[in-house]
């Protein structure tokens, strides 16, 4: 935990502050949260569109929304040569609507559909990853 943040998964891990059945369903305040991010895993919600709905209700007037996400060929790839070593695959493995990885114009299209405007985007990691800054229209 970094100030007064706070981590929300729908699986136990064992250092999660907040777990939920459904990230579309956040028990917290409207506008009440300042930053939203959502690390390498927008592609493993089924119902992305009312999770950046939730994500939209709950930040402030002036909150961000922040993503990254790696392509669907390079999370194919990714996904398959981690899969012997990787316990969320091996114990979880993938539900019905999870996808491997996401476009950009996928991203900023279910953002905009949730009343998110781009504000910035930009590439990390041997430029496969992108970093996506969104704010309230």
């Amino acid at each position: 935990m970094y100030g007064k943040g706070i981590g929300v998964d729908v699986y136990e891990w064992g250092n999660v502050d907040l777990v939920v059945n459904d990230t579309s369903k956040i028990p917290l305040e409207e506008k009440s949260v300042d930053t939203i991010t959502i690390i390498a895993a927008l592609n493993h919600i089924p119902n992305r569109g009312k999770v950046l709905d939730e994500c939209h209700r709950l930040l402030t007037e002036n909150g961000h929304l922040v993503i990254t996400m790696i392509p669907p060929i390079i999370s194919t790839v990714w996904h398959f040569l981690r899969k012997p070593w990787d316990i969320d695959q091996s114990e979880r493995g993938m539900k019905e609507g999870e996808v491997y990885g996401l476009k950009s114009n996928q991203i900023i299209a279910l953002a905009n559909e949730s009343n998110f405007k781009l504000k910035h985007i930009s590439s990390f990691m041997f430029n496969i990853n992108k970093l996506y800054v969104f704010s309230k229209k």
